[in-house]
């Protein structure tokens, strides 16, 4: 009985304590509360309706879902392009980013810096890929076409934004080439802070090489910015829309770059079915809630 009563007390003293911390982080929480979790609520029961802006709410059950997986075969095709994208320049996309901080930290601090802002340069514009779209040109001004045509590779020009079996690699290698910026930065911020004292004590213990280091030292060290990095960098696969939407506009040829984020815009702000809109959204919810517990347990064996 006393033990319970101690244990009491220790909890109403330690929360007296934290009250000023719990009161500082009350408006952040409000606006959590409100700007999130509401909305992940309301889009959840939307998902069960049909609603289009114009009539009264219809609860519809699990009808969307089943016209999602069994009936719309647009869906499954973004789908398979979606976790397609995922695959490729998700954990691509990443050690392309780790290696090229890993590399980059190896300069003096000037360079250092230089780098890291060209790498980081593609990130802070919108609409970069729009060069893109000339150097992909389906006539002969296009810079590759031109190139190809001038060193006599091909005979006329390609229409590689007009065709399927081109399209999915040009988005990759765009996607690659915008999305690591934040994914560079991160890790080049990790390698920054890991100490020189735990590379002196690792050499020590018998460390023999760089991949040694690399592996027990360096990537413990910064497990937490790799999980930031890696998660951000599969969220920008998740949500790629607006490359695939510029180059190959929507829907593309056979729906073969278009994704989950396209498919929800078009059935949202075009068709106005707000009800499937939502149970898209809320499988693709699931498909990166899931990733980031997946990924979480991978990194956790990272210098075991």
């Amino acid at each position: 009985m006393s033990r319970i009563k101690n244990k009491r007390l220790h909890n109403e003293s330690s929360l007296k304590e934290q009250w000023p911390m719990l009161v500082m982080m009350l408006p952040f929480f409000t606006l959590f509360f409100l700007l999130t979790i509401i909305p992940i609520i309301s889009s959840v029961f939307l998902s069960t309706t049909s609603f289009d802006l114009l009539n009264p709410i219809k609860f519809v059950g699990i009808d969307n879902y089943f016209r999602m997986f069994v009936t719309d075969d647009s869906f499954l095709t973004v789908l398979k392009n979606t976790l397609i994208l995922v695959l490729m320049t998700g954990p691509g996309g990443f050690l392309l980013a780790f290696l090229l901080a890993w590399i980059v930290n190896e300069f003096s601090p000037t360079t250092r810096t230089l780098l890291s802002f060209m790498f980081y340069a593609p990130s802070l514009c919108g609409n970069a890929f729009f060069i893109w779209k000339i150097i992909f040109s389906g006539d002969s001004y296009g810079y590759l076409n031109s190139i190809l045509l001038s060193l006599g590779v091909i005979t006329e020009p390609i229409t590689f934004l007009s065709d399927a079996k081109y399209l999915m690699p040009i988005v990759i290698i765009v996607q690659l080439w915008q999305s690591m910026g934040i994914s560079f930065l991160s890790n080049i911020a990790g390698l920054q802070n890991v100490s020189n004292d735990l590379y002196e004590a690792g050499a020590i213990d018998g460390l023999r090489n760089r991949w040694q280091e690399l592996w027990y030292i360096t990537l413990p060290s910064m497990q937490h910015m790799i999980l930031f990095s890696v998660v951000m960098q599969i969220q920008s696969s998740f949500t790629v829309s607006a490359i695939t939407t510029e180059l190959a506009g929507y829907p593309s040829v056979g729906y073969s770059v278009d994704t989950i984020v396209s498919l929800m815009t078009d059935v949202g702000t075009v068709r106005y079915e707000m009800g499937y809109a939502a149970a898209i959204s809320c499988v693709l919810f699931l498909l990166m809630a899931g990733t980031r517990i997946i990924l979480g347990k991978f990194l956790q064996i990272m210098g075991k």
